[in-house]
């Protein structure tokens, strides 16, 4: 049987500039500089990738519930889903960062009755995550990070 060594502290940022900043400053400062994006928290999300088996890492808005974060899979309303939302689903253990906290999650894809309970306080935070969903052929997913599981740290 092969062990994978998965490398979670040194994860692929992502290729467009502006998002590649933003990640780039937040790591750089603990947040300081990028948890508050346009006045909206961001969290940092590591997957793994399900091809390749390298980490990638997405600054995504968040609310939270208890221990549980909540993301939106929005894509700015693309008609596929992010390729990090992908990942998880076939591989829901991830790292998350918010301000200098690096925390093990587990991910999951939230049921209709969560989805329909969180939307609100997503789109409380980023009005436009409404305009992404009715302009996009897709319902967008709400995806549910459950601190505490996931990998090791």
């Amino acid at each position: 049987m092969q062990t994978i060594t998965i490398d979670w502290d040194h994860p692929a940022d992502p290729a467009p500039p502006l998002a590649r900043d933003h990640v780039r400053d937040y790591v750089r400062t603990g947040g300081e500089d990028g948890h508050l994006w346009h006045g909206v928290p961001t969290l940092l999300l590591t997957t793994l990738d399900r091809a390749t088996g390298r980490t990638a890492r997405t600054p995504l808005i968040y609310t939270e519930d208890e221990r549980r974060l909540v993301v939106a899979a929005a894509a700015w309303g693309a008609p596929e889903h992010p390729c990090w939302y992908r990942h998880l689903t076939a591989h829901p253990e991830v790292r998350v960062q918010i301000g200098r906290t690096v925390c093990c999650a587990e991910a999951r894809t939230a049921t209709p009755h969560e989805r329909e309970a969180y939307w609100p306080a997503l789109t409380a935070l980023w009005p436009a995550f409404d305009d992404y969903q009715s302009e996009s052929p897709r319902t967008i997913p709400v995806v549910i990070l459950d601190r505490g599981a996931g990998p090791d740290r």
